[in-house]
């Protein structure tokens, strides 16, 4: 049976960046058939055939967002120790070895896809541990991702090698070979974290499966004056040097990123993760994402863990960075809507080499759909779809979502999984572990 929505403002984020006011958007299975004007829309094919309707009611449809940098299973962290300097060496990794495994990853990316489909973002790059957990979960919320398992010299909570966790990242691709929504890519850690052998074994292995090569680059201060002080280059050089930089490369954050950075990373048609939201609030900087966009550097919008943003959806990021990349370039014209929401869109799917199925709603394409509503208090008046979305919208207006053509969201709730379950799974499992009430409390005072 076919579907159509009908009576919206749809944002198509196609090459012309057509938007059809009103529109509509046909689709048959997983599969979108037309999108246009409501001029071109005929009613007489409802007596022809079986269409369902769906009146937009004045809504803004737009292609489902990709969050393309996350870490789904650091759920029970949000809010633990938000304002401790190093965070992440002297809190959050020592945290991981005591409290994670595999049953909690797989309960907090349920309830972190179930948060980031409730914003609108039906794809997802996540990168973290027991990444099988992380494709059953997003594969049993119906979303689209890809599950990147993380690889660190030093080992972590779920192998003791990053040899030992490359072979289950092989071992995993091939359980996943030819699934419509979820793929696997091996994630090493970051530039410093990971030796030149397994950096170059990950790329070669992601190179083979077509997926992304992604990790952590010129993100951290130390890092920054390690390849300074020790190697007297920098990590995007360093990458480049053992040969790992390349089209499928995503780096994630990529703050202190030079001009000749850049530049290299242009010529070998890497991409970039931006993580503005977690990147300010752990004062690390703001990433050069003028001088990427401007060589035409594929740069989509990430949310970072729910320990490091907070938050998981892409329209705090949206409106972040605009403002902050005004602010950067001390212009108010920089940054346009428009190119804002085609970084949480047609970019990001771009980013993640996904382009030619996800990001933008064209014929062909899959049913990937976020209906905004206009309803609320917050999104009246609508003169320019781009800038409410930007600069008015928020997860609350999401009415509606489909993956697949599979809708996921109806009336703001949804559909498949309740959230109160999803969420007293999660909480009991916690308080079996270092992060029950008790013990977190002592280990954030010590």
């Amino acid at each position: 049976m076919r579907t159509v929505i009908i009576n919206a403002a749809v944002v198509t984020m196609n090459e012309k960046r057509d938007i059809f006011s009103p529109g509509f958007v046909l689709w048959e299975a997983d599969k979108i058939v037309k999108a246009g004007s409501m001029e071109e829309w005929d009613p007489e094919l409802l007596a022809k055939e079986e269409i369902q309707v769906i009146d937009g009611k004045g809504g803004i449809l737009i292609p489902g967002m990709v969050n393309t940098h996350t870490h789904m299973g650091m759920i029970p962290f949000r809010g633990l120790g938000d304002d401790c300097p190093d965070r992440l060496r002297v809190f959050l990794l020592p945290m991981e070895q005591e409290a994670m495994d595999g049953e909690l990853v797989y309960l907090s990316s349920r309830y972190a896809a179930a948060e980031m489909i409730l914003g609108g973002v039906t794809c997802a790059l996540d990168m973290y541990y027991f990444e099988e957990e992380a494709a059953r979960a997003m594969d049993d919320m119906g979303m689209r991702g890809i599950a990147g398992q993380t690889l660190m010299d030093e080992g972590a909570c779920d192998f003791d090698s990053p040899w030992k966790a490359l072979n289950y990242t092989r071992d995993l691709m091939e359980k996943y070979k030819g699934h419509p929504r979820i793929s696997i890519c091996a994630s090493p850690h970051g530039t410093t974290t990971c030796s030149s052998s397994i950096l170059k074994a990950a790329f070669q292995l992601d190179r083979e499966w077509k997926v992304p090569f992604t990790l952590h680059t010129a993100e951290m201060d130390y890092e920054m004056k390690y390849f300074r002080e020790e190697l007297h280059t920098t990590p995007a050089a360093y990458l480049q040097s053992i040969g790992v930089v390349g089209e499928g490369t995503i780096g994630a954050h990529c703050i202190h990123m030079s001009e000749e950075d850049l530049d290299l990373w242009k010529k070998h048609g890497a991409s970039v993760s931006h993580c503005i939201g977690s990147n300010t609030k752990a004062a690390k900087g703001v990433a050069p994402v003028s001088g990427m966009l401007n060589r035409s550097i594929p740069v989509g919008l990430g949310t970072d863990g729910p320990a490091s943003g907070n938050t998981l959806d892409l329209f705090t990021q949206m409106k972040l960075c605009a403002d902050f990349h005004k602010k950067e370039t001390k212009d108010r014209s920089a940054f346009p809507a428009e190119r804002i929401v085609s970084m949480a869109t047609i970019l990001g799917a771009k980013t993640l080499g996904l382009d030619d199925r996800i990001g933008s709603i064209e014929k062909g394409k899959q049913a990937d759909l976020v209906l905004v509503e206009t309803d609320s208090v917050n999104m009246f008046p609508v003169y320019d779809p781009y800038s409410a979305l930007v600069y008015s919208a928020n997860p609350s207006n999401v009415e509606q979502v489909y993956v697949d053509g599979t809708c996921l969201v109806k009336d703001k709730k949804l559909t498949q999984w309740s959230l109160k379950e999803l969420r007293e799974s999660l909480e009991k499992k916690m308080k079996t572990t270092a992060f029950s009430r008790e013990k977190w409390l002592t280990k954030i005072n010590e």
